[in-house]
């Protein structure tokens, strides 16, 4: 029997993470905080403190000796979420967050357009709710600020791309204001809610650029010093901390380091070279990266074609996922673009999984800006990456669970685990027949480079006391992107620390682990199955993930 203690404090917990972080509420599909937005007052992060605190303790309490397999899932990933939201507060993580990948005020921008009101009542909610904003984005200023004047400035680079893009969405007429045109019913009255875009929400905005840019970006850390590791020791505990929650591994930066090179230097030059063969009738990885890098045949003419060919991917993946997994996704996948006011500081593609409530599906957001610098050889894999096989089968599927209590579900903290599928799911298209030629093969092995390369730039730059022209340099040499693109990689990297270690390193453990299967099974051995096993938690730790796939392996012995 499951352990009602366990659930109950599991539900207190998910509940508690609603309530502080309303918006991911509404897009999880529960309307109940939709008139509410986030404080990110330091007052109200040390409530949220003693909240954790309480259910860590009241966690401990809880004998893990006689809970049933699900149960020690929920405890172990319980346990570590806790651990982390402690930390995060203990380290004040938010004062550094003024960056254009991980800020409050960037992901507003991001979420506002899957936003959906379901009827009237709510859609006046939401009017409520941005009519907060002004308050929200003062508390994120100072929180900033705050860190600055207490050493910890941020680096600079990522200031300035957090300008860029509130700058872009503040150039954005008012008739696609992505607030002012939030999904409501047709008939709704949208009076008010322009008059608080127009009034409130863009003055905010503007506000808060304007800090950004006077006070903020001149204490930021240059590009010299742009990495965690020049903070000193509270530096190097910050980078351990997210390092730890990316990857939930323990593994020093100096090991990442040497696995990122071996795959670099030894691993993926093999492939590189019979492919290359193949397509270009270059052997040498240099030169084909430099094919890869410079020919303009390779590259889009249009924004148009870079959608077609996702579309394509997406419908061929979409077609042939029944013969390699058990259990499919009910919620469909719709793919969208990139928001014009988003796309110049924005990686290649993102996904939005479904609500919770069935009310929206998933959406794999394509990046069209600048097609002439879009790859072709990219689109495949990206595609697969992010929609089918990869992120919406695997989210759609832990959203639909409902076995599981309601954080294992919907909780996206094991980025080792979704990451990772992700970049498995790109290899695994291979076995599936979904790569259509060699154009689109090498745009695979382009993609393990670069998850490949941010195992040496992440830890290079936060850990050893590299300079982002180093980081940029060592990916311009070692992968096939240009770089324009690496430029906005390694500004990413340097705004979300630890986060690119999940990808690679998240693959490596489940290719492993699916060897490991194989070689126990032989011909037992099931793609279906195996994959079940890896998908019908939710996301999980590696440790974790580690354990039900021996469960699964012992339960086909049997």
């Amino acid at each position: 029997m499951p352990d009602e203690t366990l659930r109950a404090l599991a539900e207190e917990y998910w509940e508690t993470v609603l309530e502080a972080s309303p918006s991911t509420a509404t897009l999880l599909g529960d309307h109940r905080y939709d008139d509410r937005l986030e404080d990110l007052s330091e007052d109200a992060e040390q409530v949220l403190r003693v909240r954790w605190a309480s259910m860590r303790s009241r966690l401990e309490e809880i004998p893990r000796d006689g809970l049933e397999p699900g149960d020690l899932v929920t405890h172990g990933l319980l346990a570590a979420e806790l651990n982390d939201a402690v930390a995060t507060i203990d380290q004040r993580l938010v004062e550094l967050q003024s960056d254009q990948m991980t800020g409050f005020h960037i992901d507003l921008l991001q979420a506002a357009p899957v936003m959906a009101a379901p009827d009237e009542a709510s859609a006046d909610m939401l009017v409520s709710r941005f009519r907060q904003i002004p308050r929200a984005l003062e508390q994120a200023a100072e929180r900033f600020l705050a860190g600055a004047r207490t050493g910890r400035p941020p680096a600079a680079v990522c200031v300035a791309r957090s300008v860029h893009m509130i700058e872009g969405y503040l150039a954005s007429p008012l008739d696609v204001d992505v607030f002012a045109t939030v999904g409501a019913p047709d008939d709704w009255d949208r009076t008010d809610l322009r008059r608080v875009v127009e009034d409130e929400v863009r003055p905010a905005y503007r506000r808060l650029a304007d800090t950004l840019k006077n006070e903020l970006l001149p204490r930021g850390r240059d590009d010299e010093h742009c990495g965690l590791s020049w903070l000193g020791d509270d530096g190097a505990q910050i980078y351990a901390t997210l390092a730890s929650h990316h990857t939930t591994l323990d593994l020093p930066p100096e090991e990442i380091h040497a696995i990122g090179l071996q795959e670099v230097t030894e691993k993926l030059p093999a492939e590189y070279a019979e492919v290359g063969g193949r397509l270009f009738g270059l052997t040498d990885v240099a030169e084909v990266l430099d094919r890869l890098r410079t020919d303009p045949a390779l590259r889009y003419a249009t924004d148009a074609e870079i959608m077609a060919d996702a579309r394509e991917a997406f419908a061929a993946a979409k077609a042939a996922m029944a013969e390699w997994f058990g259990r499919l996704p009910q919620s469909d996948c719709a793919i969208e673009e990139v928001p014009a006011f988003l796309a110049a500081d924005s990686p290649s593609a993102y996904y939005f999984p479904p609500a919770g409530d069935g009310s929206r599906g998933g959406t794999y957001y394509v990046n069209t800006h600048a097609p002439e610098d879009k790859a072709r050889y990219e689109t495949a894999s990206i595609a697969f990456h992010e929609a089918i096989p990869g992120h919406h089968l695997q989210l759609a599927i832990a959203t639909e669970l409902t076995d599981v209590p309601r954080f294992r579900r919907f909780s996206l903290a094991n980025t080792a685990y979704v990451e990772g599928w992700g970049l498995y799911a790109e290899r695994l298209a291979e076995d599936m027949g979904l790569y259509r030629n060699d154009m689109e093969r090498i745009g695979m092995l382009a993609a393990d480079s670069l998850r490949a390369c941010r195992l040496v730039v992440d830890t290079g730059l936060h850990a050893l006391g590299w300079n982002r022209q180093q980081a940029i340099d060592f990916m311009a040499a070692n992968s096939p992107i240009s770089v324009e693109e690496v430029t906005v990689e390694v500004d990413r990297y340097i705004g979300m620390p630890g986060q690119a270690l999940a990808y690679k390193l998240g693959q490596r453990e489940i290719l492993r682990l699916r060897a490991s299967a194989q070689a126990r099974l032989g011909e037992a051995f099931d793609f279906r199955g195996f994959h079940d096993a890896v998908l019908t938690s939710g996301a999980v730790r590696l440790p974790i993930l580690s354990d039900l796939v021996d469960a699964w392996v012992q339960s086909v012995h049997a």
